[in-house]
């Protein structure tokens, strides 16, 4: 690895995001997670959780990558944005975990809430 980014890695785990004083947290699939446990997750939170799914369905902004574990990060980040200030968490049976840094990706845009 290039001397440059190990530091631009440095610089991003130092200077987390952060909004009024408070860290810019996103939740994700953990990537330890196998699919079928994470498709399990993914459809709970798709149905009975509320999340809202659309983005993850063909021909739409997070369809690509079509993976089941892309797929359940949308979901759980969407779940745990609208969620959270009402005792939601970014657990889903230990198949998820919290990030600092935004995983949107090309015309993807994982939502934020404060």
């Amino acid at each position: 690895m290039s001397r440059s980014f190990l530091a631009l890695l440095l610089f991003m785990f130092l200077t987390k995001n952060s909004v009024n004083g408070q860290l810019e947290e996103w939740c994700i699939a953990d990537e330890q997670t196998p699919d079928t446990e994470l498709q399990v997750a993914l459809d709970w939170a798709c149905g009975k959780g509320g999340a809202d799914c659309s983005k993850i369905q063909k021909d739409q902004s997070c369809y690509y990558p079509n993976t089941v574990r892309d797929h359940a990060s949308y979901a759980f980040n969407n779940y745990f944005q609208k969620y959270k200030k009402k005792g939601g968490t970014c657990f889903f049976n230990n198949a998820a975990m919290v990030i600092q840094v935004d995983p949107s990706h090309n015309s993807c845009h994982y939502e934020y809430m404060p």
